[in-house]
């Protein structure tokens, strides 16, 4: 059962949603990072120097556009596991999984960044029709 609902085409589909679903979100929150002064004093008041807010942009913008496509989707999805683990710990002090500053929206983006290192890009990806890529750079 298991070996024929990963061949089908709503596995795909589904598969596909979830990597551009998480793209999407990455891409609008990386977005509004970018040129922010509000941000980078934000980020500042926490000690994370006022610099890093290109880097921490660029790693949820571009992250997100590739998970999209579906190219260097093990990549770019630990690198936003990363992102989501510091927002986690760093930046809600993982304090309390609901209410404000909970961080239970973090998790569930982990989360689904974990299952997408697991199970790769897909069949719907870029990587599945070049399929010359390294399965290491999927």
């Amino acid at each position: 059962m298991a070996v024929e609902l990963s061949r089908s085409k709503l596995h795909d589909v589904a598969h596909m949603g979830m990597r551009a679903t998480i793209g999407v979100i990455f891409i609008v929150h990386g977005f509004g990072k970018f040129g922010n002064p509000g941000f980078g004093g934000w980020i500042s008041s926490m000690g994370i120097p006022a610099e890093m807010q290109i880097p921490i942009a660029l790693a949820e913008f571009i992250p997100g556009i590739f998970l999209i496509f579906g190219i260097f989707t093990r990549i770019s999805s630990s690198l936003l596991s990363i992102v989501m683990l510091g927002a986690i710990f760093l930046v809600k002090g993982a304090s309390s999984l609901t209410g404000e500053g909970g961080y239970e929206l973090d998790l569930i983006l982990l989360a689904a960044c974990l299952v997408i290192i697991v199970s790769g890009p897909g069949r719907i990806s870029i990587s599945h029709l070049i399929k010359k890529i390294p399965r290491v750079l999927q």
